[in-house]
């Protein structure tokens, strides 16, 4: 009976002291409705799945979004500095 009730906060349309909150009512990545008797695997801190498949493909998902966006940051500071570098080894012709 504690467990139950001590979960039943993530069933909530809106916790107390944060309006707008959204329910936690279905797998953010399937969609699946969560039943209340039904085990939460949570990620993220409040982001709710059905199960540990569901959870463990999300963090693999947001492992591949971040290597991708470590990878366009080096290619960003790549193109930046050698920009940079261009603009010093510019030659500029002087008029005589």
């Amino acid at each position: 009976m504690a467990a139950s009730v001590a979960c039943s906060f993530f069933f909530d349309a809106e916790l107390l002291g944060e309006p707008g909150m959204p329910a936690m009512d279905a797998c953010a990545l399937c969609a699946k409705p969560l039943a209340r008797d039904s085990d939460v695997f949570m990620y993220r801190g409040d982001t709710p799945f059905c199960s540990e498949e569901c959870r463990q493909e999300q963090m693999h998902l947001d492992a591949v979004c971040a290597r991708q966006a470590a990878r366009r940051q080096q290619r960003f500071s790549a193109e930046t500095e050698s920009h940079r570098g261009q603009r010093r080894s510019r030659k500029v012709p002087v008029a005589s």
